[in-house]
């Protein structure tokens, strides 16, 4: 029996705006990544996805980004490693107040948009990101791009560590995902994206975009939840895991 998160990055509505079908895909999945505030999220859109997160009995992970609500976090901003380490501990510190008022437990970190990718590639500013999550609270689980540096600064720093792959996304032959501004960066074809997270997951093998095939490990599946076919890659996915033998767990269950 092979083990695997389901993850999905949710409350990223903002006011007036909404983004994405978290209460269609939150009782689908076993983590949600909230967003904190910087990138997509307000007040109001946090404490109601807690509170449909713990209806559905799914874990939390804070989703920290860059203060870049216009950009929805996805791109690249010159910041010290102090200043980092600085707006991810402020954004732990905003998720984590819903959690107490909602009687939940944070169980996980994921850095979003454009700072995840940054990190995937820096080890200086992943390792600001982790000095951030260690002192805040040294159980939560890193969860990171698999075989990026961030995941090996939380290695280095003594947390545990989560390998992420991403079912609607193409990658470079260095593990890398591709650049949304490629062609072929966004995998929009659900039985696709299917045969390529199944792969992933039982053989520790991707086809990057080169078509060449990489290793990876996947302790955690993320399908983003702002995406045109969210939904439907969650539901089909759930399907085809139950076909396969692959058991959908929390991060709790099987990382140590």
């Amino acid at each position: 029996m092979y083990t695997v998160d389901l993850n999905s990055d949710l409350g990223e509505s903002f006011g007036n705006y909404k983004i994405g079908n978290d209460d269609k895909i939150i009782p689908l999945i076993s983590s949600a990544n909230v967003a904190c505030g910087y990138h997509a999220s307000d007040p109001v859109v946090m404490g109601n996805t807690l509170a449909m997160a713990k209806e559905a009995g799914i874990r939390i992970g804070a989703h920290p980004g860059f203060p870049d609500l216009m950009g929805f976090g996805r791109r690249n901003l010159s910041v010290s490693p102090a200043e980092a380490k600085a707006y991810v501990l402020y954004q732990l510190g905003a998720l984590d107040a819903f959690c107490r008022v909602t009687g939940v437990k944070m169980q996980h970190v994921k850095p979003h948009g454009a700072l995840y990718n940054m990190a995937a590639e820096d080890y200086a500013l992943s390792t600001a990101i982790c000095e951030a999550i260690k002192e805040f609270d040294s159980s939560l689980i890193v969860l990171a791009l698999s075989g990026g540096q961030l995941a090996k600064a939380a290695q280095d720093m003594g947390l545990r560590t989560a390998m992420e792959v991403f079912a609607d996304r193409a990658y470079e032959e260095d593990g890398t995902l591709v650049n949304r501004r490629k062609e072929g960066a966004v995998i929009t074809d659900e039985n696709e994206a299917i045969v390529r997270v199944i792969r992933m997951v039982k053989e520790k093998k991707i086809t990057a975009i080169t078509g060449k095939d990489i290793d990876i490990q996947a302790d955690s599946v993320c399908v983003h939840g702002d995406g045109a076919k969210a939904l439907a890659f969650v539901e089909k996915i759930r399907e085809a895991f139950a076909k396969e033998g692959i058991q959908i767990s929390s991060l709790d269950e099987f990382v140590k």
